[in-house]
């Protein structure tokens, strides 16, 4: 990209100039193999004569560029060319490929095979010679080529060549313009004429019609003429003259419809091969936008490979002293450093883990347990070893590559959940688990439920409600899409003081509710349904639903909806999160709000990146707090305290300037160490899988691909995945044919319910959701699972 722009912006007189005055002496190429002559810029003026050294430099470049194609190469000319980059580096050997009409340069005749540094369209460009070895092809500003022949010689036989080209290439153009036949498939031709003679008898039919309009229009005009004729009231003359003129109208009005049909169909016979031919140019963009992206993808990907091995590499032995050259990794001499962003290459795997972590990889089985043993055998000898202490780490995330434009380029505008994806792009956490996760800072409420002012309990519940958006900032992986059915329960009663159930709910669409309690006073509820689309750049998630949190002695009732969470960079580049939009908190009981705004991130802002501000306001509008923090660190809350003649805004201002008064009311706890390797979960995201006893066999810890998953099993969990899939669309289509049974033998059929929600009407919103409906935590003491379904 950088010698694109460099070529684009052309070394002008002033730039030449500037150069002439900041490098003494001639610019010098980089040593090469032989001698190669110093090579002065393009704007050095055509006064030049040619280098003494131009036959040196034939010789040095293996014919200076000579060779205009073997016989087996296909292409009208090909040879050794300097390519101007900028002012640093000056002018650069490059192998040009001129073919078919388009002249094409890599950074040597190797790179042919593998990528391409830049390619011009001849039938659009122009070539202008500058002097004797020097010519300059151009398409009109977007890109600009100067290059530079060994000899005058060998610059003429170039310029005659592209000129050759050029005009082919034209011809070739101005043809395909006239008869855009050539580009437009036999099954293509075969349709359009069928659409034509469909619509030639459609406008036969019409005309027939017509024709029988005017025929019983002229036999309606006579009768009515000779109704006028006859010896009637003043009256009835009158609506016979006025129905005479309507039947004018009428007959007029289809004449007129019917040469309009006509019209339309001499334009369509027109215009088709235009049409056609403009189609089968979308179509030809789209295939080559799709091979470049996934071009694309592949390099990145063998980039960050690469990176990912010159990290983890052992240090050199102490016999080689750092000297020796890595087999993954050229030469630093041997490089021009132009095309250094553009430069890709291949490192081994590797992978390295501490010692202490007690994870030894074998194969596919990346976990200490054998693969011998059954995954219900692993569950019940990992709960014995999770009963006493919560785990603190799980197996490292294998270094598995896969191309991701390979399955997403056939998604785009699609929502996420229904593209079946491999676990390659997943956690080993269900969505159900990531809802739970938002009770990760929990004492904020507890410490909200012992506020006595409504307006400072606001402030932690905001607080809470910004809190749930920090895991997520490296979280990039997509967690599994819960099975209709599936729960997920959390039981901290004893160490946090609280306990909580979450369940599938729906399947399509999907949603899940979710029900906590704590013996310190407040209640948590939701049903979140996940919409998303993927855009192609960038991965919208939009969580639907509304959440409901209560504090049992004071009665206020607080209701917010979430803000949209958006992927960056799903193609190329690395993956990105930002959370943007704005959420409003609400006291029922009091009429108390926060305005919570989660600000976009901009490159060309100047504001803290992730950034939250908020307003604390009473029923009346007034601002007695304000927010401001970021959502992925902490949140500071300053008190507005308002003087004489103040107004709100300054006394905003003068509340962010009164350092005594901020309180501190979140900081997001550091993750553990190593979380890079272990998917970025937090200390609470590590014990959310572990296997637990006594949980419902439609636990989310229970299900099967998921565990596999993090045992880093991986093709044994795609499998798996898509047993569970099958199975669960078998269910589906089951329940739909007895509905559509009972339907038909007129008998009542109840649709799927949830086991432990209830669709109920929420008296504060007025909205539909299912709500906790009790027996989950009786069930499970008594260890009564009988009316769970069978989903794993």
């Amino acid at each position: 990209m950088a010698e694109l722009r460099a070529a684009a912006a052309g070394p002008g007189p002033v730039a030449a100039a500037v150069a002439a005055a900041a490098l003494p002496g001639p610019m010098a190429l980089p040593a090469a193999p032989g001698a190669v002559p110093a090579l002065p810029s393009p704007a050095a003026g055509s006064g030049a004569g040619p280098s003494p050294g131009a036959g040196a430099a034939a010789a040095a470049a293996g014919g200076g560029g000579s060779g205009s194609g073997g016989a087996g190469s296909g292409s009208a000319r090909e040879g050794w060319l300097f390519k101007w980059t900028n002012y640093i580096k000056g002018y650069q050997r490059r192998w040009f490929v001129l073919s078919n009409g388009l002249l094409s340069y890599y950074r040597s005749k190797a790179e042919m095979r593998h990528t391409c540094r830049g390619t011009i369209n001849l039938a659009t460009a122009n070539i202008t010679v500058e002097d004797s070895c020097n010519f300059i092809i151009s398409n009109g500003g977007a890109q600009t080529y100067h290059l530079k022949a060994s000899s005058e010689v060998e610059r003429q036989r170039w310029v005659t060549a592209l000129e050759l080209a050029k005009a082919k290439a034209v011809k070739m153009l101005e043809e395909s313009d006239d008869s855009g036949d050539e580009s437009v498939s036999q099954t293509d031709k075969t349709e359009l004429q069928n659409t034509l003679r469909t619509l030639s008898s459609k406008v036969e039919d019409l005309s027939t019609c017509n024709d029988l309009i005017a025929k019983h229009g002229t036999a309606l005009q006579r009768s009515l003429s000779e109704l006028e004729t006859l010896r009637l009231p003043a009256e009835s003359t009158e609506k016979i003259k006025q129905v005479n003129e309507r039947a004018t109208l009428f007959r007029i009005t289809s004449n007129a419809m019917i040469n309009a049909c006509r019209d339309f169909l001499m334009l369509a016979q027109t215009h088709s091969k235009k049409w056609q031919k403009s189609l089968q140019h979308e179509r030809d963009q789209r295939i080559r936008l799709e091979e470049t992206l996934e071009q694309l993808a592949k390099q990145h990907n063998h980039l960050e490979r690469a990176f990912r091995g010159a990290t983890v590499l052992p240090a050199s032995s102490p016999g080689t002293g750092g000297s020796a050259k890595d087999p993954c990794c050229p030469a630093k001499g041997d490089l021009s450093d132009e095309d250094d962003d553009n430069e890709f290459f291949d490192a081994p795997e590797i992978i390295t883990m501490p010692e202490s972590m007690g994870h030894k990889r074998t194969g596919s089985n990346i976990s200490g347990t054998s693969s011998d043993i059954s995954l219900d055998e692993q569950y019940k000898h990992q709960v014995e070893d999770t009963k006493k202490e919560k785990r603190t780490r799980i197996p490292y995330k294998p270094n598995y590559s896969l191309n991701l434009w390979s399955i997403m380029k056939n998604c785009i505008g699609k929502e996420l959940s229904k593209i079946p994806m491999p676990v390659n792009f997943n956690e080993p956490l269900s969505m159900l688990q990531r809802l739970t996760e938002d009770l990760e800072y929990h004492e904020l409420l507890d410490r909200a439920a012992k506020c006595e002012s409504s307006l400072e309990q606001l402030c932690y519940v905001a607080a809470f409600t910004v809190s749930s958006y920090s895991t997520t900032v490296f979280r990039t992986s997509k967690p599994f899409n819960p099975l209709l059915g599936e729960t997920f329960e959390l039981d901290r009663l004893e160490e946090n003081g609280y306990r909580s159930l979450c369940e599938q709910v729906s399947h399509h669409p999907p949603a899940a509710a979710h029900h906590a309690d704590s013996k310190h006073g407040w209640t948590l509820r939701q049903e979140i349904k996940i919409t998303s689309k993927f855009r192609g750049k960038y991965l919208s998630i939009m969580p639907l639903g509304t959440i409901h949190c209560v504090f049992h002695s004071s009665g206020n009732h607080y209701t917010w909806k979430k803000v949209t969470t958006t992927v960056h960079n799903i193609i190329v580049g690395k993956l990105w999160i930002d959370q943007s939009g704005e959420i409003e908190i609400v006291n029922h009981k009091t009429g108390d709000k926060c305005n919570l705004k989660f600000v976009p991130y901009s490159y060309f802002s100047r504001d803290v990146a992730r950034k939250v501000t908020g307003e604390v306001t009473d029923l009346t509008g007034k601002v007695h707090f304000v927010l401001l923090g970021t959502w992925d660190e902490k949140m500071d809350c300053y008190k507005v305290m308002l003087g004489p003649g103040d107004n709100g805004v300054e006394g905003r201002q003068r509340a962010h300037e009164a350092e005594d008064s901020r309180v501190l009311l979140w900081k997001r706890n550091p993750l553990p160490k190593y979380a890079e390797n272990m998917y970025y979960f937090s200390e609470l995201a590590l014990t959310l899988n572990a296997p637990e006893s006594g949980t419902a066999p439609t636990d989310s810890r229970r299900r099967p691909d998921q565990r596999l998953m993090e045992n880093g099993r991986w093709d044994e969990a795609n499998a798996e995945k898509q047993r569970l899939e099958e199975k669960q669309r078998l269910s589906r289509k089951r329940r739909e044919a007895e509905a559509a049974r009972a339907t038909e033998d007129g008998t009542p059929y109840d649709p799927y319910k949830p086991l432990w929600f209830e669709r109920k009407k929420d008296p504060v919103t007025q909205e539909l959701a299912h709500v906790y409906k009790g027996g989950y935590w009786e069930s499970k003491e008594k260890q009564d699972w009988t009316l769970c379904p069978d989903i794993f």
